[in-house]
């Protein structure tokens, strides 16, 4: 029995990463819509129903890469230490620390395919943009469950400004020059968070 479970979570594992890398090798050939769910099951040769445990739909699977990243930051942060710092540094250590656990050597090719996908299928771009609405509700819950924090606006708008510094990042990283790595997300991801109290700090000066 304990030999066997590592095995068959490893299979499990194995079978999840073969429908991600298949569906975004699929949908970069043939476009979002050009790829049905029973051909992608084919072509893994896996059951309809074996694709409904690991993903919900089309546009699950295709943003997968990212989204279990944003699921990795939310466990980061459950467990990361509260010691006093800004709110947004404990959240930033969080998100690298998350970044740098799921990102592997073929997360970043994954991610960025990802990212193109997102821009070019609107079905893909709702189902993005409602993850990242259940993800804030979510870090707020870890927030206030964890910390004790102001029942006002201040913890949510920190969380968004967070998440944006992510996108800023994000688009410029998959939009940059040459073969995007994790270490040029992570240094963007950095740059993008630090100028948040300068952009804040901004005056709206007449030419």
């Amino acid at each position: 029995m304990t030999t066997s479970s590592p095995l068959r979570e490893r299979k499990k594992q194995r079978t999840r990463q073969a429908l991600i890398d298949t569906a975004l090798a699929l949908f970069g050939e043939r476009g979002f819509g050009g790829v049905t769910l029973d051909e992608l099951c084919d072509e893994v040769e896996v059951s309809k129903r074996t694709f409904f445990r690991y993903f919900a739909s089309k546009e699950d699977v295709a943003m997968a890469p990212l989204e279990d990243m944003w699921r990795a930051f939310l466990e980061e942060l459950k467990e990361a230490e509260a010691d006093g710092r800004r709110l947004v540094e404990l959240m930033e250590a969080s998100l690298l620390a998350a970044l740098d656990r799921v990102a592997d050597e073929a997360w970043a090719g994954r991610a960025l395919l990802s990212y193109r996908l997102s821009e070019s299928a609107p079905s893909i771009n709702a189902h993005s943009l409602h993850f990242c609405d259940s993800t804030m509700r979510a870090l707020l819950e870890v927030l206030h469950d964890r910390l004790d924090l102001p029942a006002d606006a201040r913890p949510r708008l920190a969380g968004d400004m967070l998440v944006a510094a992510w996108h800023h990042a994000l688009d410029g990283w998959a939009l940059g020059p040459g073969e995007p790595d994790k270490q040029q997300l992570i240094a963007r991801v950095r740059d993008a968070i630090a100028a948040l109290p300068g952009s804040l700090a901004l005056t709206a000066n007449p030419r």
